[in-house]
């Protein structure tokens, strides 16, 4: 008679795979624009969950309700930003290099940029909010803090950052740097 853990192996080992297969997380801006919108939106809104959990200290569970997104959903896209603890739960990351596909001022008006690195993207982010500061205020003392910065795309171009406020005022002017969102939204 055989042992009954060693059916029990053999039968798991038996067993179909998964017919579902895992999402497949864009590596490239074009991968993420070939992706249906449903897709886009929920890799997004996986991106601000880890987001919300880096800046604001959240439980997965309680950055992802916050969006509206099931937990298992930003565990299958944002694995790699996670960490799972002893007790089952997760952790993020102080880094990751999930793509993201951000707004960008240039010269000729704003423009998508693909970035892999979460530090230059939390950097960005920081350099919108004082230019917005300086549309809003004139108040120059935050931009001061990116002159001679860049951020690094996702193919590894340096692309640099406007400082020069007679630029920023000229692209202001032009309506060119008003957006809802500071992820892009375009194919």
């Amino acid at each position: 008679m055989k042992d009954p853990k060693e059916l029990k192996r053999k039968q798991r080992r038996r067993s179909p795979r998964r017919s579902k297969e895992r999402p497949h997380v864009p590596r490239t801006a074009d991968d993420f624009f070939s992706q249906p919108e449903e897709f886009q939106t929920e890799y997004e809104d996986t991106l601000r969950v880890l987001s919300r959990m880096r800046s604001d200290g959240l439980s997965l569970r309680k950055a992802a309700k916050q969006e509206g997104l099931n937990p298992r959903t930003v565990t299958e896209l944002g694995r790699q930003a996670l960490k799972k603890r002893k007790n089952r739960s997760y952790s993020v990351t102080k880094r990751d290099s999930l793509l993201r596909v951000l707004q960008i001022p240039t010269p000729e008006g704003t423009r998508e940029i693909a970035i892999r690195s979460s530090r230059d993207a939390s950097t960005l982010g920081q350099y919108w909010d004082a230019v917005h500061k300086y549309l809003r205020t004139g108040d120059a003392s935050r931009i001061e803090k990116f002159r001679r910065k860049t951020i690094k795309d996702a193919n590894g171009q340096e692309v640099p950052l406007i400082t020069d406020l007679k630029e920023l005022n000229r692209l202001g002017s032009a309506g060119v740097l008003s957006f809802e969102s500071l992820y892009a939204r375009s194919a």
